[in-house]
């Protein structure tokens, strides 16, 4: 589907590498380590998140993809919810249709409503898995292919509701090491021919079958860290990434990527980047 079939569409998704459109960005206004609920917190709770340099930062990258032509759709940010920043996990677009899970940590949950109000105002249709918890940071889509990691937000049963409501598609669940997050934390397709992974950590059967579809570009232990995997891909061999992750960008640069460098370090101390704060709406096929 080109984008001038595209353009009037409210929702279309098929890959992560194809021409970003419209996204759903929130503003990092009420940004706090309350509970700790990843290991990046863990090593910055006592530090803390500087919210008036965490607002530049996001600000920045919002004018960045507003630059590239992609639309972006601010959600109101509620003071109660400090990771709403993280629209990628509250829904995720597949096909035509927005799905939207329950959150399962108890800091996040609620932040489903503030989406689905949005959508209803804007008379976009979504569907509601009620009842089972999956969040889009586990969620990795390559045209008939999703891949699902197994994670603690992402469980068993909600993979088995999406498998029936999706036959046409191919899910492959990907167990990995908790510690992780989410899956996108240490896995992220770039094209149909190559990927980002930080190995060792996912089961090793589902590595090798992703070795075997992709040419992997490894990442080191410590931009995995600095969440080197967590790329957002915005088409045309496009993808913005933290200046920190020199080699990841260095790889990328070196397969014919433009690398687009932004700074959003505040932010990734809570434990997300690019593509966790990137909720697309809209990308070409």
């Amino acid at each position: 589907m080109s984008y001038v079939q595209n353009i009037n569409e409210k929702s279309y998704c098929v890959n992560e590498y194809g021409v970003l459109r419209k996204v759903i960005l929130c503003e990092p206004k009420h940004m706090t380590i309350r509970d700790v609920i990843n290991d990046t917190q863990k090593h910055f709770k006592d530090v803390g998140i500087h919210i008036e340099k965490a607002m530049e930062q996001h600000k920045h990258f919002a004018q960045v993809l507003r630059d590239n032509n992609i639309d972006v759709i601010l959600l109101p940010p509620a003071k109660k919810f400090p990771e709403q920043v993280f629209t990628r996990d509250i829904g995720f677009t597949l096909g035509h249709t927005i799905f939207v899970a329950d959150m399962a940590n108890n800091i996040r949950r609620g932040e489903e409503q503030i989406l689905k109000d949005w959508l209803k105002g804007e008379e976009v249709s979504y569907y509601n898995i009620i009842g089972d918890q999956i969040e889009g940071g586990d969620v990795i889509i390559d045209g008939g292919t999703i891949y699902v990691g197994i994670s603690d937000r992402t469980n068993e049963a909600a993979i088995a509701h999406l498998t029936r409501l999706l036959p046409s598609f191919n899910i492959i669940t990907v167990p990995f090491q908790n510690k992780y997050l989410h899956l996108d934390c240490i896995f992220n397709i770039l094209s149909p021919s190559e990927a980002l992974i930080y190995p060792g950590v996912i089961d090793k059967k589902k590595e090798e079958l992703i070795a075997s579809r992709y040419e992997l570009i490894e990442v080191t232990k410590e931009e995995q860290f600095t969440l080197g995997t967590n790329v957002l891909s915005i088409g045309n061999k496009k993808v913005i990434s933290l200046p920190v992750n020199k080699n990841v960008n260095n790889e990328l640069r070196k397969r014919g990527y433009e690398v687009i460098e932004v700074d959003i370090t505040e932010i990734i101390k809570s434990g997300g980047s690019f593509r966790c704060c990137s909720m697309p709406l809209v990308r070409e096929k």
